[in-house]
């Protein structure tokens, strides 16, 4: 597909869903599920929901006992669980946001709610562990019914919108590659792809569609990765390699997408995100950044906003719809309204995913290019 027609094909609808009234009704009741000391309850969604007229919290689990008595008390004296299970079956809530920022315990916490007949769920980032994992949760959201959303929150940014359109139009040229990055700070290389990476990935095909191929340099301490160099990540990923990373992806618009991380190497405030780099400009996206998008063209840098290029920001709460989570649950709500899917739902989970895994799967085929999808749904460094 030309470049041009891809952009113009896949122009997003976000601003409709996070602008619409919330329709009055019955109030949908919501289950936390947190982890105190195992990625406790993420970058607040467990809070979002007491700023929605449409849920009530009714129960938190947590396996810790402080923790859990002081987010019920957090919630507003709800009940409380130790074991999320329990809770699950006791409750039977309608909505599930299932919080830790440790990974190695969604999947679980994932086929539970849905076992338990919830009508949605919201889970912290990343996604799941592997693509097997993913795979399982994709097909049983769809043979339940279950709308599934992830909390890459700079998905659902009404900005969004615009950028595709300014792109589109040839505001910055011909777009002719897409790089991400993330913080580079002591995270640098696997953790910093894992963690933060996604959030790139998760913006970046927007504008190149999806990842046909992979082929990543891994070093460590200036030197290329070896299996010796294999180790157990933090936040529970799983194993990780490398403390410098580049990667590059084809992909099926024929814009090259690239991801780059070194321990260290970022500088304290610096954003981390996307570059939409095109022939006559780049558009920077910023992730948890306000405002989300800069045009550098001329030497210059010229904020976008939804009310347009170089325009003022007209939407009042734009900073509680992207990074307090807002924008991401109203977007469920209507997708279980509409029977449609939440603009960052399974699927692209699962492609974010695998973009991570693709980088140590062409590690461990000694750094030669992958296809993709991968073949093997498990992970390439276990």
């Amino acid at each position: 597909m030309h470049r041009r027609d891809f952009l113009g094909a896949s122009v997003l609808a976000l601003t409709a869903a996070l602008l619409r009234a919330e329709p009055a009704g019955r109030r949908l009741t919501v289950a936390v599920i947190g982890h105190t000391g195992q990625g406790n309850y993420g970058h607040g969604e467990d809070l979002v929901w007491l700023k929605v007229p449409r849920t009530t919290v009714v129960a938190v689990a947590d396996a810790d006992p402080e923790g859990r008595a002081a987010e019920a008390r957090k919630l507003g004296g709800v009940r409380a669980f130790a074991d999320y299970k329990t809770m699950l079956t006791e409750v039977r809530p309608e909505l599930v946001a299932i919080c830790p920022r440790h990974v190695h315990e969604h999947h679980a916490m994932i086929v539970a709610a849905i076992a338990a007949g919830v009508k949605g769920i919201y889970v912290e980032k990343p996604f799941v562990r592997t693509l097997a994992e993913a795979d399982e949760v994709v097909k049983l959201c769809a043979e339940k019914g279950v709308k599934l959303a992830i909390a890459h929150r700079n998905r659902y940014h009404p900005v969004l919108d615009v950028v595709k359109r300014l792109v589109a139009a040839g505001e910055i040229g011909e777009l002719t590659e897409v790089r991400v990055r993330g913080k580079q700070d002591q995270r640098g290389g696997g953790l910093d792809l894992w963690v933060l990476g996604g959030h790139g990935f998760n913006l970046a095909t927007l504008f190149t569609g999806p990842a046909v191929s992979c082929e990543a340099t891994i070093l460590v301490e200036g030197r290329p990765a070896t299996k010796a160099d294999v180790h157990p990540g933090d936040e529970g990923v799983g194993p990780i390699v490398g403390d410098e990373i580049r990667a590059r992806y084809e992909t099926t618009s024929g814009v090259p997408l690239y991801f780059d991380s070194k321990q260290g190497s970022g500088t304290k405030g610096m954003p981390f995100g996307a570059r939409l780099i095109g022939a006559k400009g780049v558009i920077s996206l910023q992730v948890d950044e306000e405002p989300l998008a800069i045009l550098e063209r001329d030497g210059r840098k010229t904020p976008i906003t939804t009310a347009g290029l170089g325009q003022a920001e007209p939407m009042t709460d734009i900073k509680l719809l992207n990074g307090g989570h807002l924008g991401a649950v109203r977007d469920l709500l209507a997708a279980i309204d509409e029977k449609r899917e939440p603009l960052c739902g399974p699927l692209a989970g699962r492609e974010t995913v695998e973009l991570t895994l693709a980088v140590f799967a062409s590690f461990a085929a000694g750094g030669r290019k992958v296809a993709l999808p991968l073949v093997d749904r498990g992970h390439p460094l276990r």
